[in-house]
């Protein structure tokens, strides 16, 4: 068989990766039937699964056999879509029992012909002044509180991120990035043309030295950090490390893409309290309301303004009338508030849970964060373990989704706590600790 024909060969096998006809957690047939089956020689046959080894796609083990990769179906950049798994630790998007009242009764009186009228209009990447106002108050967090003409909006998150990126790095150039940082900027970069430089990490975040280090091997345009309950490894930078961190990026010029959007569970404002003229802020309301409801807000530095928004355009990122007439709502009478606050309380009674059930584990968490992160002991691998998860209905994330550079993570999976109920996360949990103590193949003999 020719390297053409075997690689066809495995794409056939990621194809059917890809449309869920495999899933994660699915053994293959040892490499002999499999040769059998598909009429190819044994060798032939080894070279196939030595490829969907390489891409990531399937996990071996010795004497158990070959599996279906956790990761199969999220590619390098990024987690998939929920999968509608029945215990989900990968995605993390908290939504509280009564919350949809709460929303419903805020949003009364918005399907009226006249509101509507209003909110299904054109929008514009600033908004309305009231909704700008609303907005700066509603950010406005300890020391820091945003001027409403600072603010730019685009429908979620993760556009916020694209387009601040977008506007402080050409395309060809270089931001520093947490070595373990939010997946979803991967494959914003990559898309934009932006080279992604990780920055080492201690306790304290980011460290300052790693962004001066790199920014002289080779010049960064920005650095883009999460300093508040840090994703995926929960931390919240100390107050000195910010004042070392500001002062080496105000040295060397450097923007910072601050993602806050994790911030409402925390009281630590944003860097921008101490440096304003250096900091964008992300944040948005997916997190603090509901995955379907988003607004995605960029607080940038006057001097940068017009460029994000100009980006947010030439992006096609401006958020739905729609969207900002919800959200005008929610955060004018109080809303969001009220569903941040519950969400904090939530966050916290679901780590003790955590806490209790993976005592005596390594795990680095914040007590007040909806994910936690386990170092997994020695006779389990990240991606193996999470292929083994999924064989039992629970849905993990490996730490190679976080990592920036290929084949540098730490041997560790990422437990998102927001989705399932306390019982399913209390069942999640107590199975998860199980296989901890166990190995995989002493596991699964006694299932």
């Amino acid at each position: 068989m020719s390297k053409s024909e075997y690689l066809k060969l495995a794409d056939t096998i990621a194809a059917e990766i890809a449309d869920g006809t495999l899933k994660p957690g699915d053994r293959l047939p040892p490499q002999r039937s499999f040769a059998y089956e598909r009429k190819i020689a044994a060798s032939t046959a080894s070279r196939v699964y030595a490829e969907l080894l390489r891409r990531g796609l399937v996990v071996g083990e010795v004497g158990r056999g070959t599996f279906i990769s956790g990761e199969a179906r999220r590619g390098a950049a990024a987690p998939s879509e929920p999968r509608g798994i029945r215990i989900d630790f990968e995605f993390n998007y908290p939504v509280l029992a009564g919350q949809t009242a709460l929303i419903a009764k805020s949003l009364d009186g918005l399907e009226t012909p006249a509101a509507l009228d209003a909110a299904l209009r054109q929008a514009t990447s600033a908004g309305t002044p009231a909704v700008r106002n609303l907005a700066a108050a509603y950010l406005s967090q300890g020391a820091w509180s945003p001027d409403p003409e600072q603010l730019v909006f685009t429908g979620n998150g993760r556009q916020s991120i694209a387009a601040a990126l977008a506007a402080v790095v050409p395309t060809g150039g270089r931001c520093g990035v947490e070595a373990l940082t939010y997946p979803f900027i991967k494959g914003i970069a990559a898309r934009l043309g932006i080279s992604l430089v990780p920055l080492a990490m201690d306790e304290g975040g980011v460290r300052p030295d790693a962004v001066r280090k790199a920014h002289h091997e080779a010049h960064l345009s920005a650095i883009y950090i999460q300093p508040a309950i840090q994703n995926p490894l929960g931390m919240t930078m100390t107050s000195a490390r910010r004042v070392d961190l500001l002062k080496v990026v105000e040295n060397l010029d450097l923007p910072i893409i601050e993602d806050h959007v994790y911030g409402f569970l925390d009281d630590e404002p944003p860097l921008a309290a101490i440096a304003p003229d250096r900091c964008i802020v992300i944040d948005s309301l997916s997190k603090k309301a509901a995955p379907g409801l988003t607004l995605g807000f960029i607080v940038t530095p006057p001097r940068l303004r017009e460029g994000v928004m100009a980006s947010v355009r030439s992006g096609g990122w401006t958020a739905s009338g729609f969207a900002f007439a919800a959200a005008e709502r929610m955060m004018g009478d109080g809303t969001i508030a009220e569903l941040a606050r519950l969400k904090r309380l939530d966050a916290q009674a679901r780590q003790s849970l955590a806490a209790d059930r993976l005592s005596g584990f390594e795990i680095q968490a914040n007590a007040k964060c909806y994910h936690l992160w386990l170092t997994l002991p020695p006779h389990w691998r990240s991606q193996s373990f999470v292929a083994a998860a999924a064989r039992r209905d629970i849905a993990l994330t490996p730490s190679t989704t976080f990592a920036v550079t290929p084949g540098h993570a730490p041997n560790a999976v990422r437990l998102a706590l927001a989705a399932p109920t306390m019982d399913q996360l209390g069942s999640g949990l107590h199975t998860l600790a199980a296989m901890l103590n166990s190995s995989e193949h002493d596991f699964d003999s006694t299932e």
